[in-house]
């Protein structure tokens, strides 16, 4: 079986908190980027992160904890990214040890803004890591039931077969299982587009609109997540999988869906500003849903949902208005 060697995360919050707790139930040593060195130090005095999911405790003699990015990546043979896209160059802008020959993975769920690229393209063109040496994770998990150990699923996709069953051994547990995929490009973007389906789920919630109408609303939007997948990168993939359907219908139902309660508060009449001062996270989808838009200027899929969303947050048009013109658009 593939070696992945020694694993290096690069994050602090809760997702990278999340993974970091499933890698250690093998008692595998880990190294682990965190920008803030006062949690770093936090973690290495007390074992917990003191910002998100602080109630898991870590071994600390299991954590090699920096905040220097060079180090990470210079002794670590798999580079995991999970942190918020929107973050993802100013963590690497001091790099320079090369990732060229590292095995990278990435659980960011977010498309890398400015440059509009999803993060397995934008590590691959930047710097030059082969296809073959990226892989995705994907859920449907929420980094709070992983913390309660709540029986979850994630969906880990190589290009390679070998490098996904590497991972997937030591992501297995008594409450992770995992599925094997090679769509990392269509896994990555359901990933991205789920979050601004939930982001919509929200704002009709926040409308007053019922179960009825988001049942409506979610089933148009994996069709509308098949349209554009099956057009960007047009592999055999079923739609109603994990990856795909199950990621979505947990990040536009669940409690814990920053998504969804960031697109809850803009039904409400909040202000973006607001909300993103009141939260202690970020809800990708309202970056991603920017960065959609632009890349569907290319491939002109009909996108009704993910269109309503960026007139919402980015033209400042009215909720109630543009969510009463998509009632008349869903089937």
């Amino acid at each position: 079986m593939f070696n992945l060697g020694k694993i290096g995360i690069v994050g602090g919050g809760s997702w990278a908190t999340a993974n970091a707790k499933i890698i250690l139930e093998k008692k595998q040593p880990i190294n682990w980027f965190i920008h803030e060195e006062d949690v770093v130090e936090h973690l290495k005095e007390f074992g917990n992160n003191p910002k998100y999911l602080s109630d898991v405790e870590f071994d600390p003699s299991l954590l090699h904890l920096t905040s220097d990015i060079n180090q990470l990546v210079a002794e670590s043979d798999t580079v995991m990214f999970i942190i918020p896209s929107a973050y993802l160059k100013f963590a690497l802008e001091g790099l320079t040890v090369s990732l060229k020959d590292k095995t990278v993975v990435t659980a960011i769920k977010g498309i890398v803004p400015d440059d509009n690229l999803l993060v397995g393209e934008f590590i691959h063109e930047k710097y030059e890591v082969p296809y073959e040496s990226i892989g995705m994770i994907s859920g449907p998990c929420h980094a709070e039931e992983v913390a309660l150990e709540r029986l979850s699923y994630l969906t880990i996709a190589f290009i390679q077969e070998e490098k996904a069953k590497a991972l997937c051994e030591i992501y297995n547990n008594h409450y992770i299982k995992t599925n094997l995929s090679d769509d990392i490009l269509g896994t990555e973007y359901a990933a991205v587009l789920k979050n601004i389906y939930a982001l919509a789920s929200g704002i009709c919630n926040g409308l007053g609109y019922g179960d009825n109408f988001q049942a409506v609303l979610i089933s148009n939007a994996i069709r509308e997540m098949k349209r554009f997948t099956d057009t960007v990168y047009p592999i055999a993939r079923d739609i109603k999988d994990s990856a795909y359907l199950g990621d979505l219908l947990v990040t536009a139902y669940s409690q814990f869906s920053r998504n969804r309660y960031f697109g809850t508060m803009v039904g409400k009449g909040y202000s973006v500003k607001y909300i993103m001062s009141e939260m202690n996270m970020v809800a990708e989808g309202y970056f991603a849903s920017k960065g959609i838009w632009e890349i569907n200027k290319k491939h002109k899929v009909s996108m009704p949902i993910a269109d309503s969303i960026y007139r919402i947050l980015y033209e400042k048009q009215s909720p109630r208005r543009v969510i009463n013109e998509l009632t008349t658009k869903l089937t």
